[in-house]
């Protein structure tokens, strides 16, 4: 039986308050300087001291500014890192986030068409409906999306489509577009109700989809098919490519089989045994492509594999729920940066399987492991590269502590050679599909 808060409840509540010596204090103390400022510990800052056993040379961090292309700008810089050792290119050498941002836009739209489509016999009171409508595209993506967007589309560098307002502040273009999206999944609807053919629907999707490219083409400019390419290496000499295509531009600079490459996560819960794959349900960009699909491993695993990467010289996508127990400015992420539950006599402690089922974290965003060092062949602390400038943290790189991996890390990719081999057998298994809305499936 449900019950009110009563008047003598209130009054135990205002005693047992009364009771505690100390509480006027720290009222006074959270009061003025709100709860994380009054909880931090930085005595952490020197357990957090930015040194590390290995510790690659990456360049100049980048900066996504106001758009939520982290994925985007990680795997790329993954990319970039090994060209600046392969080519010499500058360290503040970029890949173009504009141009697979313009064709991630582009090809979400065509996905969220065929959602609706696949979808249109339910009422748009079904979650999965109510799902897709609440985000019909969004700047988020996980790592096999941009391996779909670059075998399908290439790469070019940023001097040749260099960031826009839209990319760099995409707040406008994404109200835009989910306008757009949303009025087009009435009529898409409507038309499926009606009977339409197969030949009708494409029509209509066509006709939308080239309106798309027109917003885009406006927002991002047009992409490039064909293009020049000069530089100068680290050691002055001058390089020039002439009529480069965006495809010939990744197969002789990048030249990664993507394949190679395998999304790794750590997700605790009961309804993913470990050591098995799995994909989410409308999850994805390209259609046709091979779709999302992760190997779940335990906590011990995940980081030998990032290590094996990192001591091979190659640094690592990750990705991680940045808000917890981080401070932005310091560029520090780790368990024992606040003391929440001593400042309120508070046990606030949950497993990460817990925080996953009930909605306290999920994969929020991604960013580069660029060292980590090893005590008696032990990680204690990571270093990353952000994507957020050279303003924060130290010129851009945070450090990570061992246990803050632990807790808020979910995803990793490496290269499938660093897996032991009955794991590279897993790769092949039929992967169990994930509702859309599984933390997994969530977009960094």
């Amino acid at each position: 039986m449900q019950k009110a808060i009563t008047s003598e409840q209130l009054q135990a509540f205002s005693q047992a308050l009364e009771a505690d010596k100390k509480h006027d204090v720290l009222r006074r103390a959270v009061t003025k300087n709100g709860i994380l400022a009054t909880s931090a510990d930085y005595r952490s800052e020197v357990d957090m001291t930015p040194v590390f056993s290995i510790d690659l040379d990456t360049g100049d961090v980048a900066n996504q500014k106001q758009s939520g292309r982290c994925w985007m700008f990680a795997a790329l810089n993954t990319m970039r890192h090994d060209m600046k050792d392969r080519f010499k290119v500058a360290k503040d050498f970029e890949l173009s986030q504009s141009y697979t941002f313009f064709w991630d836009k582009l090809e979400k739209s065509n996905y969220f068409y065929n959602n609706v489509i696949e979808t249109a016999s339910l009422p748009t009171s079904d979650r999965k409906v109510a799902w897709l409508m609440t985000t019909p595209q969004q700047d988020g993506g996980q790592w096999d999306m941009i391996t779909a967007i670059i075998a399908k589309y290439g790469v070019v560098p940023k001097s040749v489509m260099p960031e826009s307002y839209n990319s760099s502040k995409s707040n406008e273009l994404n109200s835009t577009l989910n306008l757009k999206l949303r009025k087009d999944a009435v009529a898409l609807r409507e038309l499926v109700a009606n009977n339409a053919s197969e030949e009708e629907l494409e029509a209509f999707k066509t006709k939308n989809l080239g309106e798309i490219y027109r917003i885009l083409s406006y927002t991002l400019g047009v992409p490039p098919t064909k293009f020049d390419f000069e530089f100068r290496d680290q050691d002055n000499n001058y390089h020039i490519e002439q009529g480069i295509t965006p495809h010939e531009f990744y197969e002789k600079y990048v030249g990664w089989n993507l394949d190679d490459y395998v999304s790794i996560i750590n997700a605790p819960t009961s309804d993913k045994p470990y050591n098995h794959m799995y994909t989410v349900e409308m999850l994805g960009n390209v259609l046709g492509s091979r779709g999302v699909r992760h190997l779940n491993v335990d906590m011990d695993t995940f980081k030998k594999v990032a290590i094996k990467q990192l001591e091979s010289g190659e640094s690592v996508w990750f990705g991680c729920d940045v808000g917890q127990e981080s401070d932005r400015q310091k560029g520090i992420m780790d368990t024992e940066l606040y003391h929440k539950d001593q400042l309120f006599d508070v046990d606030f402690a949950m497993s990460k399987a817990e925080r996953l089922d009930y909605a306290e974290s999920l994969m929020t965003h991604a960013m580069v492991l660029t060292g980590v060092d090893l005590v008696d062949g032990k990680s204690t602390k990571w270093k990353v590269e952000n994507s957020w400038g050279d303003k924060v943290g130290t010129k851009g790189f945070f450090v990570m502590s061992d246990n803050w991996m632990n807790e808020y890390c979910y995803q990793v990719v490496v290269n499938k050679k660093f897996l032991p081999q009955e794991l590279q057998d897993v790769l092949n298994e039929e992967p169990k599909v994930l509702a859309p809305w599984d933390p997994m499936g969530s977009l960094a």
